[in-house]
């Protein structure tokens, strides 16, 4: 794994150009609720910092929505741009657009191979989350209760996915074939309740709000992510940064690590506080906040740091990831586990880990 240096790097060669349509703000500012800092402020950093976040219920909405890094960095310049997707943030880091930002595994893995790591240089950092019922396979019958009860049947998915690669890891372990026992289809999740209400599909593997909605349409769950993730074959919310802005600036890295383990101290401890935040930045309930928490294990900086996660294993989760992209078509050649881990860097937890004891 990669260690924090002060020294930087040359920037790589950017060819993915895209305007961020994306970039907007949402949610109450800092100044609204008035955060200190819950250490010694470093009024020494002095970094502008681009940060990309997607609305999923984890800490980094909690790090947003308080204002935690503008607190503990009084001098620093930090921007938080909104993104679509993990695909967007891949490309946001391509056109030299975000220094930090938010995606699944998947995206993750295919901004670390060829050849799009050429132009979208980064490093997983931080794990914002473990996904488990957060994505789950919905079925429209509820006497339909295995993979093979649903055989024959369509099931939507959006492909290239965390979700989609669950599912179709699922399949596997169940001994049944995905393109011989499903028609599996390609379907963005905001296009799910019109065919699902249509009787175009007969199940759906997807996350919030879809999920629920489908649910409260009669649907009934069968798998989630949890039960892929504890046959060895987990997914992610990943924090991810460019190599360069890491090496360039380790001091606000071990910050924004330790407003991260905070903020899922603060899950862990006070939910009830930490949905207050989630819910103004989903613009939900804070009730509903804190019952979508529960689709997902969130773990503090020295989890992260040990040999189960950024310290070992998470190189060869991307691998596997990366093998499953690669027959889907995602990715263009899928690298060796040594690949992965030269696009893992487990410093800034491990700094936060040390600096929280």
């Amino acid at each position: 794994m990669k260690t924090l240096t002060k020294t930087g790097a040359v920037a790589a060669v950017v060819a993915l150009a895209l305007p961020l349509t994306g970039c907007v703000e949402s949610g109450r500012t800092a100044e609204a609720v008035d955060t200190e800092c819950p250490w010694q402020p470093d009024e020494s950093i002095d970094t502008s910092a681009r940060i990309a976040w997607q609305p999923i219920p984890n800490g980094d909405l909690v790090v947003k929505d308080l204002g935690i890094l503008e607190a503990c960095m009084p001098n620093a310049s930090i921007k938080w741009v909104q993104a679509a997707s993990g695909g967007d943030v891949v490309k946001y880091y391509g056109s030299g657009d975000v220094d930090l930002g938010l995606m699944g595994s998947s995206p993750a893995v295919i901004a670390s191979s060829e050849p799009v790591m050429r132009d979208a240089d980064i490093q997983v950092v931080w794990i914002h989350d473990v996904i488990g019922t957060a994505e789950s396979l919905i079925v429209r019958d509820p006497a339909q209760k295995t993979l093979d009860d649903l055989k024959g049947g369509t099931i939507a998915v959006p492909f290239s996915s965390t979700a989609h690669y669950s599912l179709l890891q699922a399949i596997a372990d169940a001994g049944l074939d995905a393109n011989k026992d499903f028609k599996i289809i390609n379907l963005d999740p905001e296009k799910m309740l019109g065919a699902w209400q249509g009787d175009q599909i007969d199940a759906a593997w997807v996350w919030e709000p879809v999920q629920s909605q489908l649910l409260d349409d009669g649907g009934a769950r069968i798998l989630s992510s949890e039960d892929t993730a504890k046959a060895g074959k987990p997914t992610f919310d990943l924090g991810t940064a460019s190599t360069d802005f890491i090496e360039a600036n380790p001091d606000f890295m071990e910050q924004w690590a330790r407003a991260q383990d905070y903020a899922v101290t603060m899950i862990k401890d006070d939910p009830k506080a930490a949905a207050d935040s989630a819910g103004v930045q989903l613009n939900i309930d804070p009730a509903t906040a804190q019952k979508q928490f529960e689709g997902y294990v969130y773990l503090d900086a020295a989890e992260q740091a040990g040999p189960d996660y950024l310290g070992g294993k998470m190189a060869e989760d991307m691998e596997t990831t990366a093998r499953f992209l690669l027959d889907q078509g995602g990715i263009e050649k899928a690298g060796p586990v040594d690949q992965y881990a030269q696009h893992v860097d487990d410093a800034p937890a491990a700094a936060a880990a040390e600096a929280d004891q």
